[in-house]
C-alpha cells in the first residue's frame, strides 16, 4: 500500500522553507504540533484530539473536491491513518495544519485519478440506465424545492451556482481556493502544503478567480 511511503515522505513536514532547531522550537509553540509530539510519545488521547479538531474540516475539503460524501469520509480516514503511521518519524518542521493538508492534497490527487478511471468504466457500462436515474433524481429534487420557502430556494440555488463554478476549476486551482477561502491559509502555507512556490500559488489563485468570475457572470447575466 502507498500510504506508508507517502506518509513517510511527509513525516518531517513540507520541505519548502524547512529550517534548523530554531524553526523547530518556533513550531513547537503550535498547540497541534504539541498534540502530535504527544502522539509520537504514545498518547493516543492526543491523537484523538487532532482527529476531533480536523475531521470536519478535511471532510469539507474532500467533499468539495469529489462531490461524493462516502468517498470524502473514506479519504478523511486515510489521511489520519497515514498520520498515525508516520507518528514515530514526525519532526515539527512546519505547522501541523500545513503538514496535514499536504498529506490531504496527495490523498485527494490519488483519489481523483482513481475515481476518474472508475467513471470511464461506469459510463461505458451504464449508458442505458443512467439517464433514467438522473431523471428520477431531478424530479425528486424539483418536488422538494417546491415545498421550501422562496428565500431558502434562492439561497440553495445560489450555493449550487457557486459550487458548479468551483467544479469547473482544475484540481490544483480548486485545492488552492479551498485552502485559501475555507481554511484561511496564507500563500506561504498553501505553497508548503501543495509543494509549490509562493509565486506559483498566487498565480494559481489569480487564474482561479478569473475562471470563477467568468463562470458566475454567465449565470448572473439577465
Amino acid at each position: 500500500m502507498a500510504a506508508a511511503s507517502d506518509a513517510g515522505s511527509d513525516k518531517s513536514g513540507p520541505g519548502k522553507g524547512d529550517g534548523g532547531k530554531g524553526d523547530q522550537a518556533a513550531f513547537l509553540r503550535d498547540p497541534d504540533v504539541q498534540l502530535m509530539m504527544r502522539t509520537k510519545a504514545g498518547d493516543d488521547g492526543a491523537f484523538s484530539q487532532l482527529v476531533a479538531g480536523y475531521q470536519d474540516r478535511l471532510l469539507s475539503i474532500f467533499y468539495h473536491m469529489l462531490r461524493d460524501q462516502a468517498a470524502a469520509e473514506d479519504l478523511v480516514q486515510e489521511v489520519f491513518l497515514r498520520i498515525y503511521r508516520a507518528r514515530m518519524g514526525y519532526q515539527p518542521t512546519a505547522k501541523f495544519s500545513t503538514w496535514l493538508f499536504r498529506i490531504a492534497n496527495n490523498v485527494a490527487s490519488n483519489a481523483r485519478r482513481t475515481i476518474g478511471r472508475r467513471k470511464e468504466v461506469s459510463l461505458n457500462t451504464q449508458q442505458g440506465s443512467g439517464s433514467v436515474a438522473v431523471g428520477v433524481r431531478k424530479t425528486v429534487m424539483s418536488d422538494r424545492s417546491s415545498l421550501l420557502p422562496t428565500r431558502q430556494v434562492v439561497k440553495r440555488e445560489t450555493c449550487e451556482i457557486v459550487q458548479s463554478a468551483v467544479d469547473t476549476l482544475n484540481e490544483r486551482q480548486r485545492m488552492a481556493v479551498l485552502l485559501h477561502k475555507f481554511e484561511g491559509m496564507s500563500y506561504e502555507d498553501i505553497a508548503a502544503a501543495m509543494d509549490l512556490s509562493t509565486e506559483a500559488v498566487k498565480s494559481l489563485l489569480a487564474r482561479a478567480r478569473e475562471n470563477l468570475r467568468g463562470q458566475l457572470e454567465q449565470h448572473l447575466r439577465p
